[in-house]
């Protein structure tokens, strides 16, 4: 029941958005203080509890596709954000918000929704843990050379909050799975539904926080988070392909690109730029965004799997 739960990820995402925007009240004093940061935390720990060291030692014998997936990830994404970003002469605060959205690795539901598209599971853990890890040197990087032209970045700043609050608490989870494993299984089957409603609240409070600016500029965030994940979903499938992957690993590919970090982002906006209060909107409008289109996706290719005698070789989350 919880993992059902847990697959319905874009019907929590709508419906905690709906009643942010409705009942704004609730949530906006929850906007301020460390909450937001240590929730973001909470769930990279999360998902360092469901990795061991046997998910690492994967990255040597699926080199290829990990290595694609990787390019693929920091590669079209940024480009496509920054690209939207101009096409649609977005003002400095969305442009910036949906480049940092572009520039974070790929996000924990990413996993969720390769196993429904019957995709490869293991692959998408492997490349999900290889973005997470290089984000800290990468995303601060990418994030100043591409929105460095729009408003000052502290390149600096951006490292220490991404080594903040994804790479401690995904080593210490990782830790606790290979030293207090009797813990960890306690705690799994409901970790990946506390990650859920994390994401969730945590896209919440900055929609109630954001409730007026959201429904004024809603069409042009739309619009601009649109672009951005269903390009990375359409271009990651085909750049795979080209590169010589089967169908099952460029459907993995596809959704690892399309899908990322939306929370990593928010609280990023947050803290590094103050300066643009409306920053950290893109990253909570990209979350819903990112979860429909992953799960429409997800369901089409899942009516639609390879046979198993062609090129199928399933893997399933433990």
């Amino acid at each position: 029941m919880l993992q059902r739960l847990a697959l319905l990820f874009p019907l929590w995402m709508i419906l905690s958005g709906a009643i942010a925007l409705y009942w704004p009240h609730w949530l906006t004093a929850l906007n301020q203080g460390p909450m937001m940061v240590l929730l973001l935390a909470f769930i990279m720990l999360c998902m360092g509890l469901t990795l061991t060291l046997e998910d690492f030692r994967r990255i040597a014998r699926l080199p290829k596709a990990v290595a694609i997936g990787f390019a693929a990830q920091y590669s079209i994404m940024p480009l496509l954000a920054w690209g939207v970003a101009q096409a649609l002469s977005l003002p400095p605060h969305f442009a910036v918000g949906l480049i940092l959205v572009g520039c974070c690795p790929g996000g924990t539901a990413s996993n969720l929704v390769t196993y429904i598209a019957g995709a490869d599971v293991a692959l998408s853990v492997v490349m999900t843990v290889c973005s997470t890890l290089a984000a800290v040197i990468l995303t601060p990087l990418l994030t100043q050379f591409f929105a460095g032209t729009l408003v000052p970045v502290d390149a600096w700043l951006l490292f220490k909050q991404t080594l903040q609050v994804v790479i401690i608490p995904v080593v210490l989870g990782v830790a606790l799975n290979r030293w207090a494993p009797r813990l960890v299984m306690r705690v799994m089957p409901v970790a990946p539904l506390l990650s859920v409603m994390g994401v969730c609240f945590i896209c919440a409070v900055v929609f109630a926080a954001n409730a007026e600016a959201i429904l004024k500029h809603g069409f042009q965030l739309i619009l601009a988070t649109m672009l951005l994940h269903g390009g990375g979903f359409l271009i990651g499938y085909n750049f795979a392909r080209i590169f010589g992957c089967q169908q099952q690993s460029a459907r993995t590919i596809s959704i690892e690109v399309g899908m990322q970090n939306s929370g990593l982002a928010i609280v990023l906006a947050k803290q590094a730029f103050p300066l643009l209060p409306l920053a950290p909107v893109v990253g909570a409008v990209s979350a819903v965004m990112h979860s429909l289109l992953g799960s429409l996706l997800a369901v089409l290719w899942r009516t639609r799997s390879p046979r198993p005698h062609t090129e199928r070789s399933q893997h399933f989350p433990p």
